[in-house]
């Protein structure tokens, strides 16, 4: 069987906060289903809720950070990537093997798994970092042939810095009608130009010559190919044409509009699922688009 375009892919959804990273994220599930794929979405925003009622399940699964043993400032053993760079021990799980209720699943190959949330951590634990090392290093398999993984990432660019986006094959940045939003796209876009130049990452702080060296090499086999913007919550064509022609400006390539309706908002205050709205049609024309462009993505050398 010839492999779909983002089979055993990683798919990281970026943005800055209220750009909607999570709508794109249970819309783009729906779409990559409808069009034959398994799929594996990865809860990775530390601090949003409600995701999985988007995506038709009853509660959350139980945080992974619970499964790994928790974060280092409670007494765990998930550490900040920053601080520690190392890889987390076990990190590759079989859907079929690990405790069900670390995962929710329904009966069309959509998978739901949620690596952490802070609010719970109490004072001075609020520390999202670990988190950034689960989303780095956690690879699901068992979720069926082709499965593609989607992750909704913490607002802003924090994770990048982390590290989160050397593990990405490619990078969806949500862009709604923003100044700010613009910038992250295009500061991602200059960021993944700089790991794929051979830039390595800031390594100062650490002392262990060991952890510099093994955080250089994460940057220097980083798996990053590219990124795309998806503009969403416009209302009009002028609205969008304008910020097509920012993005395109900084060099950032755009693979579709998610025109802004009512039912969205409704669904997300009510707890509902996100289907059966007019912008999976939006959504599926933009993977389309998006299949077509990473096809035509000429593969870029890896610096020595």
């Amino acid at each position: 069987m010839k492999n779909k375009t983002f089979a055993n892919q990683r798919i990281g959804v970026f943005g800055k906060g209220g750009s909607g990273k999570s709508t794109v994220t249970v819309l783009l599930a729906r779409a990559l289903r409808q069009s034959g794929y398994p799929v594996v979405v990865l809860d990775a925003d530390s601090t949003n809720a409600g995701i999985h009622q988007a995506l038709g399940f009853e509660k959350p699964p139980v945080s992974l950070m619970d499964f790994f043993g928790g974060p280092v400032f409670t007494g765990g053993r998930v550490s900040c990537p920053v601080d520690d760079p190392t890889l987390l021990p076990d990190a590759t799980i079989d859907i079929n093997s690990i405790p069900r209720q670390y995962y929710a699943a329904d009966n069309n190959g959509l998978f739901l798994l949620q690596l952490g949330k802070i609010g719970d951590k109490g004072p001075g634990a609020g520390c999202d970092g670990p988190i950034a090392k689960i989303t780095r290093d956690l690879r699901v398999q068992g979720a069926g042939p082709q499965a593609a993984t989607l992750i909704d990432v913490k607002a802003g660019l924090e994770d990048s810095a982390r590290g989160v986006i050397t593990s990405m094959d490619w990078i969806i940045t949500v862009v709604d009608p923003t100044v700010a939003a613009i910038q992250i796209a295009a500061d991602i876009q200059t960021l993944i130009a700089r790991i794929r130049a051979g830039e390595l990452p800031a390594t100062f702080h650490l002392e262990s010559p060991e952890l510099k060296a093994l955080a250089n090499r994460l940057y220097r086999e980083a798996r990053i190919k590219g990124a795309f913007a998806l503009l969403n919550k416009i209302r009009d064509e002028r609205m969008e044409s304008f910020v097509s022609q920012k993005l395109e400006q900084q060099g950032v390539s755009i693979i579709g509009a998610i025109y802004e309706g009512p039912a969205i908002a409704s669904a997300w205050l009510e707890g509902k699922p996100l289907e059966g709205v007019k912008e999976e049609k939006d959504m599926m024309d933009a993977l389309k688009r998006l299949e077509r462009m990473v096809k035509e993505t000429a593969p870029l050398e890896t610096a020595p």
